[in-house]
């Protein structure tokens, strides 16, 4: 029997979709330059945390003069693989700019985007980094290294364990329960699908924004004495959030 004879006798490959954690890098400027410094600042602290992990060129919230710049894809690939990273695709790229990032050799994505429940804030040129990982339904995504300024991460359907701390401007994002072992200083949005149940925890609360299903609290008001900056759970009730102490 010749090789292909056994290749139809047999299936030695399939076909099959796949639910792959990927990071998408949403751009706030085209201006490559801009974003090479904003990148080499926001990242110094960290220069392995993406560990060579696919990424997810994001175009979508360019501001409205850059949103159809011609982009330098090429360029732009080198400079996220300094940081460790792999561009695989583009999202939210005009027809120009699709055709440049497939010449380029990326692929063209059209992917679902993080749930935007909190307030709307004032543009900036900083890439925002967003690691999305799907977790099984009940499942636990651990976060074992800090947050900083600009970094999101959401555990999609499941919970999150944070232990280290989440700086001012990052994002902890899931569709259940976050637990943070660490000053919570940034954005934790839990319940971000709906889920009233869900609960966030800290040991230390100093949080930015906090959210269950939609409903927000920002530090513009002041956190109650008894929770701020220490061990506090927030919880939903009669659609408000209710911070409490946990005994130590």
């Amino acid at each position: 029997m010749t090789d292909a004879s056994a290749a139809r006798s047999r299936a030695v490959f399939e076909f099959k979709s796949a639910t792959l954690p990927l990071i998408a890098v949403i751009l706030k400027t085209a201006d490559l330059a801009v974003l090479t410094a904003a990148l080499d600042v926001q990242l110094a602290d960290s220069p392995d945390f993406f560990e060579q992990e696919p990424v997810v060129i994001d175009l979508s919230q360019l501001p409205e003069d850059e949103a159809r710049a011609a982009i330098d894809f090429a360029a732009l690939r080198r400079i996220l693989a300094r940081h460790q990273t792999q561009p695989v695709a583009v999202r939210g790229a005009t027809e120009a700019q699709a055709q440049a990032a497939r010449a380029a050799g990326l692929a063209i994505a059209a992917m679902p985007v993080a749930p935007p429940a909190r307030p709307a804030e004032a543009p900036s040129p900083a890439p925002q980094i967003v690691r999305e990982v799907p977790v099984p339904q009940g499942g636990t995504l651990l976060i074992d290294r800090p947050l900083r300024s600009g970094q999101q991460v959401y555990a999609r359907g499941g919970d999150v364990i944070v232990t280290e701390v989440v700086n001012f401007g990052a994002e902890v994002i899931a569709d259940g329960h976050i637990h943070v072992y660490a000053p919570l200083r940034g954005k934790a949005i839990a319940g971000a699908r709906g889920n009233t149940e869900a609960r966030i925890f800290t040991t230390c609360l100093e949080a930015q924004l906090v959210a269950i299903a939609g409903i927000y609290r920002t530090s513009e008001v002041a956190l109650p004495a008894a929770v701020a900056g220490k061990s506090a759970q927030i919880r939903l009730a009669d659609d408000k959030l209710l911070m409490e102490p946990i005994a130590g």
